[in-house]
C-alpha cells in the first residue's frame, strides 16, 4: 500500500453543416487569442421532441452526471481527496448514529456472552472484514489473497463455531497483522493502539473505524494513480457524457446560450475591445479611436465575444442562473469573483494610502518601523477617501478594477500570465493577482477545450443572425 497523505481539499443543439470561416469572424481579434477549437458543433441528430423522463431515467441521469463531475473534479483539483467525516456527538446525526452503533454492539457482547455462544453475528462481521481486506489487495497481490483466504476460510469458521472452538482472539490477531502490511504509514499508530485492546467487541468495532479509513486511503491512492490518464482523456469523457445528458433533455443549453447572447450583445461594434484595437502602456489600456473601432470590429469575434463571456463570471450577479456547461465549476469561479473583488479593493486602499502619506511612510508602517504622525487634515483626508471605497463608481476604485479585468482577459490566452503586463498600481497585489490569474487560466482553458464545439454552434448562430439585417441594410 503507498504512502496516502491526508490533505485539506479546499466542476445539444442540433447540428449544422453551414460552411463558416473563422478567419473573418475573428477580424478584431489578435492572432495569439486563437479562435474556438472545432468550429464544427459534435454529431448530433436533431432533438426537439420534448420527452418526460421516468424515474428510473431521472436516477440513472443524475448518477452520470456525478460521474462526470466527479471526473472533472480530480482533474481540474490537484488537491481533490476523500476526507474523513466528522459529526459531531452533540448533533442530532451523531446522537442517532451512536444509539444505533450501540444497540448493535450490545447485541453483540450479548450473544457472545451466551452459553454456548451464538457465533451467527460474529461470522457475518468476519466475513465483511475479508471481503475488505480482499478488496485493499493490488491485482499482483496474489500470494497475500491466497493467505486471506485460507486464514479466513468462512466454512471451516462456521464448523468451528458449532463446535464451540471458534478461536476470536486468534482471528483478529491474525486481522491486525494482515491491515498492519496493507495500510498506509499514516494508521500505523492506530493499529498500535488496537493491539492492546483486550475487549473483543471493542475491538471489533474499532477494527471496522479503521478498515473504513484504509478504504479511504485507499480510494484516494487510486485517484493519485488515475489523475494523469484523466487528465489525458478528460475533455473527450466530459463532452461525451455532456452529449449523452443533451440527448436525454433536449434544450438544456438555454442558459448557456442566453449567457453568450448577452456578451454578443455586450461586444458590439460601438463598445468593443480587443486586443487587437487595445495599445498597452505600462500594462494600462489605451482607448482606440472611433475610425479604428469601425473598421476593425464590425464583425464580431466568436473569441472575442467568449472571452467577453468568460469574464462575465467573474462579476456574476446574485440569484442569475448559470450556465449549464459552467455549473461544474460554479463554486470555483463564486470563490475567484470573491477573491477579485478582494484584491481590487486592497490595491485600491494601498493606492490611495501610497499617495496621501507617500509611499516611504506606507513601507514604514507595513515594516512596523515608526513613522511622522499624520496631520489631521491628511488623516481626515484618507479616512474621507477610504470610506469612497465603498461606492462601486469611485474613480480610484474603477481604474484599479478595469487594469484587472485587463491582466484576467490576457490570463484567457496561453503566454500571457507575466507579471510585467501587470502595472505598478497593482504592483502590491502582484503576487494574489498571478495566482487568481493562473487558476482562472486553467478553469477556462479545460471548458473551452470541452464545450468549445457547443459554444462555436451557438455563437455561429447569434453573429450570423445579427449580420443578416445588416446585410439587408446595405443591399
Amino acid at each position: 500500500m503507498p504512502n496516502t497523505k491526508e490533505t485539506t481539499s479546499n466542476d445539444s443543439s442540433n447540428s449544422q453543416n453551414t460552411a463558416y470561416n473563422p478567419r473573418k469572424a475573428r477580424e478584431g481579434e489578435d492572432s495569439h487569442d486563437g479562435d474556438l477549437p472545432n468550429l464544427c458543433p459534435p454529431d448530433s441528430p436533431p432533438s426537439n421532441t420534448s420527452h418526460i423522463l421516468s424515474m428510473a431515467e431521472l436516477l440513472e441521469t443524475a448518477s452520470e452526471v456525478s460521474k462526470m463531475t466527479i471526473a472533472h473534479e480530480i482533474v481540474v483539483n490537484s488537491d481533490f481527496r476523500l476526507q474523513e467525516v466528522h459529526i459531531s456527538p452533540n448533533s442530532l446525526e451523531g446522537r442517532v448514529k451512536e444509539t444505533l452503533h450501540k444497540a448493535f454492539w450490545d447485541s453483540l457482547r450479548e450473544q457472545l456472552s451466551k452459553t454456548p455462544p451464538d457465533y451467527s453475528q460474529a461470522i457475518k462481521l468476519l466475513q465483511e472484514i475479508k471481503e475488505t481486506l480482499l478488496s485493499l489487495l493490488l491485482p499482483w497481490q496474489t500470494r497475500l489473497q491466497s493467505q486471506i483466504e485460507e486464514a479466513l476460510d468462512m466454512e471451516l469458521i462456521k464448523q468451528e463455531a458449532e463446535h464451540g472452538a471458534l478461536d476470536i482472539h486468534s482471528l483478529t490477531t491474525y486481522i491486525l497483522g494482515t491491515m498492519a502490511m496493507l495500510c498506509a504509514p499514516v494508521r500505523d499508530e492506530e493499529l498500535q493502539q488496537l493491539r492492546v485492546m483486550s475487549d473483543p467487541i471493542h475491538l471489533l468495532r474499532e477494527i471496522f473505524r479503521v478498515l473504513d479509513l484504509m478504504k479511504m486511503d485507499m480510494v484516494n491512492f487510486t485517484i493519485q494513480t488515475l489523475r494523469p490518464h484523466l487528465q489525458e482523456h478528460s475533455v473527450q469523457y466530459e463532452r461525451k457524457k455532456f452529449q449523452e445528458l443533451l440527448d436525454k433533455l433536449p434544450g438544456s443549453l438555454f442558459y448557456t446560450t442566453e449567457w453568450l447572447r448577452k456578451a454578443a450583445a455586450e461586444v458590439s461594434p460601438s463598445n468593443m475591445v480587443s486586443s487587437s484595437s487595445t495599445s498597452k502602456t505600462n500594462g494600462s489600456p489605451v482607448p482606440y479611436s472611433a475610425a479604428v473601432a469601425k473598421d476593425t470590429a464590425c464583425i464580431q469575434s466568436p473569441t472575442a465575444v467568449l472571452n467577453h463571456a468568460y469574464m462575465d463570471l467573474l462579476y456574476w450577479e446574485p440569484g442569475r442562473e448559470y450556465p449549464e456547461t459552467m455549473l461544474m465549476d460554479q463554486a470555483r469561479l463564486h470563490a475567484l469573483q470573491v477573491q477579485v473583488n478582494q484584491v481590487a479593493i486592497i490595491a485600491a486602499v494601498l493606492l490611495m494610502t501610497s499617495s496621501t502619506c507617500g509611499s516611504r511612510e506606507v513601507n514604514k508602517i507595513l515594516l512596523q518601523l515608526g513613522y511622522p504622525s499624520l496631520s489631521s487634515d491628511k488623516a481626515a483626508s484618507l479616512r474621507g477617501q477610504l470610506r469612497s471605497l465603498a461606492d462601486k463608481d469611485n474613480a480610484v476604485r474603477t481604474i484599479i478594477e478595469q487594469r484587472i479585468q485587463t491582466f484576467l482577459r490576457n490570463c484567457l490566452s496561453p503566454g500571457d500570465q507575466n507579471s510585467k503586463d501587470l502595472p505598478q498600481s497593482l504592483a502590491p497585489v502582484q503576487e494574489e493577482l498571478l495566482d487568481i490569474g493562473q487558476r482562472f487560466g486553467h478553469l477556462i482553458h479545460h471548458n473551452r477545450q470541452v464545450f468549445g464545439p457547443y459554444y462555436s454552434d451557438i455563437l455561429k448562430k447569434l453573429l450570423l443572425s445579427e449580420r443578416k439585417p445588416e446585410a439587408g441594410t446595405d443591399s
